[in-house]
Protein backbone atom coordinates (compact mmCIF):
# COMPACT_ATOMS: atom_id res chain seq x y z
CA UNK A 1 0.00 0.00 0.00
CA UNK A 2 2.83 2.56 1.10
CA UNK A 3 4.43 1.92 -2.60
CA UNK A 4 1.35 2.62 -4.47
CA UNK A 5 0.67 5.75 -2.04
CA UNK A 6 3.95 6.73 -2.97
CA UNK A 7 3.77 6.35 -6.81
CA UNK A 8 0.38 8.32 -6.73
CA UNK A 9 2.23 10.90 -4.71
CA UNK A 10 5.09 11.21 -6.86
CA UNK A 11 2.75 11.28 -9.99
CA UNK A 12 1.03 14.06 -8.37
CA UNK A 13 3.98 16.35 -7.65
CA UNK A 14 5.37 15.48 -11.37
CA UNK A 15 1.66 16.82 -12.90
CA UNK A 16 1.86 19.70 -10.64
CA UNK A 17 5.08 20.37 -11.88
CA UNK A 18 4.56 20.49 -15.42
CA UNK A 19 1.31 22.62 -15.45
CA UNK A 20 3.67 25.29 -13.12
CA UNK A 21 6.23 25.24 -15.69
CA UNK A 22 3.91 25.07 -18.60
CA UNK A 23 2.19 28.73 -17.09
CA UNK A 24 5.23 30.28 -16.97
CA UNK A 25 6.30 29.24 -20.52
CA UNK A 26 2.66 31.31 -21.27
CA UNK A 27 3.67 33.88 -18.55
CA UNK A 28 7.03 34.63 -20.23
CA UNK A 29 5.85 34.09 -23.90
CA UNK A 30 3.05 37.44 -22.89
CA UNK A 31 5.98 39.73 -21.38
CA UNK A 32 8.25 38.75 -24.35
CA UNK A 33 5.69 39.82 -26.68
CA UNK A 34 4.56 42.86 -24.71
CA UNK A 35 8.02 44.18 -24.70
CA UNK A 36 8.80 43.41 -28.48
CA UNK A 37 5.49 45.78 -29.21
CA UNK A 38 7.00 48.24 -26.72
CA UNK A 39 10.16 48.24 -28.14
CA UNK A 40 8.69 48.56 -31.64
CA UNK A 41 6.01 51.22 -30.77
CA UNK A 42 8.43 53.34 -28.85
CA UNK A 43 8.02 57.15 -29.20
CA UNK A 44 9.83 58.75 -31.77
CA UNK A 45 11.67 61.72 -29.73
CA UNK A 46 12.86 59.88 -26.63
CA UNK A 47 16.04 58.48 -25.64
CA UNK A 48 14.94 54.94 -27.05
CA UNK A 49 13.55 53.02 -24.28
CA UNK A 50 10.14 53.11 -23.55
CA UNK A 51 10.20 52.13 -19.80
CA UNK A 52 11.44 53.93 -16.93
CA UNK A 53 13.14 52.05 -15.51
Amino acid sequence: MVPLLLVLLLALVLFGAGFAVKVLWWVAIAVLVLWLVGFVARPRGSSGRWYRW
